[in-house]
C-alpha cells in the first residue's frame, strides 16, 4: 500500500501482506522463467532501485555522441539534456571540436563496451558446463589472475582481518592485499558444505557463478528483504537452481530496509563469517572499492560443551546469535544452531547490528548508533583535546533527516559518534564540528565507471530540497 507523508511516498511493509507473501520458507517460483524475463531484457536481472536500473541501462548502452539525434545545429545546453532526462545524469560539455568529439566518443564507447562494463546476461537456463560466451568472458574477467597467494594474505599481519575489494582498471599494485568474491569462496578457505548469503541487491545467476564449480550445487540460503514483484523476480531467477532456498526478512515498519551484507560459510573444517559492503551484483565487485571483514576459521566445539562455550572477549558469538534471532525466522534456526556448535573465541571485533523496530529501556542499546555509543563509552579511550577532533561522515546515500541539524544529525547521532570515554558528557556537542563527505558530480564523472556510478548514490531531489541546511556540512 502506497502512502504519502511529509518526507515523500513510502510503502507499508509486511503488515498488510498476504499469508503467502509472509511465508518464511520460500522456494523458487514455479512460474515460467521466460515469462519473468519478458520486459526485463534491457534492465538489470536483479530487483533494485530505479537509479541502479537507469545506470545499468546506460552502462549497457553508452551514449554515442555521433548519434544522428545530436545534430550540429543543436545548442550545447540541449545536447547535454537530450535523451537522458529521467536517467539521473547528463553528459558534461567538452572543449573538443565536434569532429574530434565524435571520433573520441566512438573510441571510448568501443573501449567501454569491450573492457569495462559488467556484461548483462539473460537468466541462466543452461547447465553449469554450458555457459554462454558472455558468461565465459565474465568468468575469465573476474577470475583471480594475480600471483598473490590468497592464503598468505589471510595469515599475514592483519589483526582485525579487514580487507578491500579488488578493482579492475587500475594498476595491479593498488590491488595488493585486496580480495574478490571468488577469493572469499575459494576452496583454499575450506571445503564448503553449505552457505547463507544476506544481501540487499542480488543477481542469482551471477552469484552462483562466483562459487567454484565444485561448490555450485551445495545448499545456498539467500536472505533478502524483497516483496511482491521484486520478490517474484528474485524467485524466478533461482528456478534453475534446486539447491537455492530463500528467507524473507520481515520489515514491520514503513522505512525498514534489509541492507545487511553477510555470508555464513559452513565447511568440513569449520565455520566462517564474512561481513562486507557489496551487493551481490557484478557492478559492486567490478570498479568500486568495498570493505570486507573476514573471520578466522572457527573450529567445531567438542561434543558435550555448553552452549555458552566458544565466546570471544567481545561477545561476538552471542551478539551474532541475537541478531539472527531478531529475524524471527525458523529458516535461520539451523544456522543459529551451527554457530552455537562452533568456537568463535578468536574473534577480535565487536558486532554492531541494526534491525527495524521501536525499542525501550536497555533494548535501545542493542542496535544501531545507540549500540555504537555504548561500545565507545565502554571500550574507547578518551581523546585528549577532543574538542578539536571533528566528526567526519562519509556515505553513499542520504535520507530524510528533518527540518534542521538539531532534529537528529547534530543531536543524538553526533552524541553517539563522540562518545569515546566515559566522561564524554562534559563536552558540549556544539563545540565539535561535523564534516560530511558525499561525491560531487565531478567525482562521479571522473570515476572509473563514469556517470553510471551515480546509480549507487541515491539522494532524491525532493528530499534534498527539504533539507538545504545539510549543504553547510559538506
Amino acid at each position: 500500500m502506497l502512502q504519502e507523508g511529509a518526507h515523500g511516498k513510502w510503502t507499508v511493509s509486511s503488515s498488510d501482506e498476504s499469508t503467502e507473501e509472509n511465508s518464511d520458507s520460500e522456494k523458487p517460483s514455479t512460474s515460467s522463467v521466460l515469462d519473468a524475463a519478458r520486459g526485463r531484457t534491457n534492465g538489470p536481472q536483479y530487483p533494485c532501485s530505479e537509479a541502479r536500473k537507469a545506470a545499468h541501462k546506460r552502462k549497457a548502452s553508452p551514449l554515442k555522441l555521433g548519434d544522428k539525434k545530436f545534430s550540429t545545429d543543436t545548442p550545447p545546453a540541449e545536447k547535454q539534456r537530450t535523451s537522458q532526462e529521467g536517467l539521473g545524469w547528463c553528459l558534461s560539455s567538452s572543449d573538443e571540436e565536434p569532429e574530434d568529439q565524435e571520433k573520441h566518443a566512438h573510441k571510448e564507447t568501443l573501449k567501454e563496451e569491450k573492457d569495462d562494463a559488467p556484461k548483462e546476461h539473460p537468466l541462466n537456463l543452461c547447465k553449469d558446463d554450458e555457459l554462454s560466451e558472455n558468461q565465459k568472458a565474465e568468468e575469465y574477467c573476474e577470475a583471480s589472475s594475480e600471483a598473490q597467494d590468497t592464503w598468505d594474505l589471510l595469515s599475514g599481519g592483519n589483526p582485525f582481518r579487514f580487507f578491500l575489494t579488488k578493482v579492475r582498471g587500475i594498476e595491479q599494485s593498488y590491488n595488493s592485499g585486496a580480495m574478490h568474491i571468488k577469493d572469499i569462496l575459494s576452496p583454499l578457505f575450506g571445503t564448503l558444505i553449505s552457505s547463507a548469503q544476506f544481501n540487499y541487491c542480488i543477481d542469482v545467476g551471477w552469484l552462483v557463478r562466483q562459487y567454484p564449480q565444485e561448490f555450485r550445487k551445495k545448499p545456498l540460503l539467500i536472505v533478502h528483504g524483497e516483496k511482491r514483484e521484486s520478490k517474484a523476480e528474485l524467485l524466478a531467477q533461482a528456478r534453475p537452481y534446486e539447491n537455492i532456498s530463500f528467507c524473507q526478512a520481515k520489515l514491520d515498519i514503513a522505512f525498514g530496509t534489509h541492507h545487511t551484507k553477510m555470508m555464513l560459510l559452513l565447511y568440513e573444517e569449520g565455520l566462517r563469517v564474512v561481513i562486507h559492503t557489496s551487493n551481490l551484483i557484478a557492478e559492486d565487485w567490478h570498479q568500486k572499492t568495498q570493505g570486507i571483514w573476514l573471520s578466522p576459521l572457527y573450529p567445531r566445539l567438542p561434543q558435550g560443551r555448553s552452549a555458552s562455550a566458544g565466546e570471544s572477549e567481545t561477545n561476538f558469538k552471542s551478539d551474532l546469535i541475537s541478531y539472527l534471532m531478531a529475524y524471527n525466522s525458523p529458516t535461520l534456526k539451523e544456522w543459529i544452531d551451527l554457530i552455537q556448535e562452533h568456537d568463535l573465541s578468536e574473534t577480535r571485533v565487536y558486532l554492531l547490528g541494526s534491525t527495524p523496530g521501536r525499542y525501550q529501556g536497555s533494548d535501545k542499546e542493542k542496535w544501531g548508533h545507540l549500540r555504537l555509543r555504548k561500545l565507545l563509552k565502554e571500550h574507547a579511550s578518551s581523546i585528549p583535546a577532543r574538542e578539536s577532533w571533528p566528526v567526519v561522515g562519509q556515505f553513499s546515500s542520504i535520507g530524510s533527516m528533518g527540518a534542521d541539524g538539531s532534529k537528529w544529525l547534530c543531536s543524538e547521532f553526533q552524541e553517539s559518534l563522540m562518545a569515546a570515554g566515559s566522561s564524554v558528557t562534559t563536552l558540549l556537542k556544539c563545540d565539535v564540528p561535523v564534516h560530511l563527505i558525499y561525491p560531487t558530480v565531478n567525482n562521479v564523472r571522473q570515476s572509473l565507471e563514469g556517470y553510471p556510478a551515480g546509480g549507487s548514490l541515491p539522494y532524491s531531489i525532493q528530499t534534498a530540497q527539504k533539507q538545504l541546511w545539510l549543504h553547510s556540512y559538506f
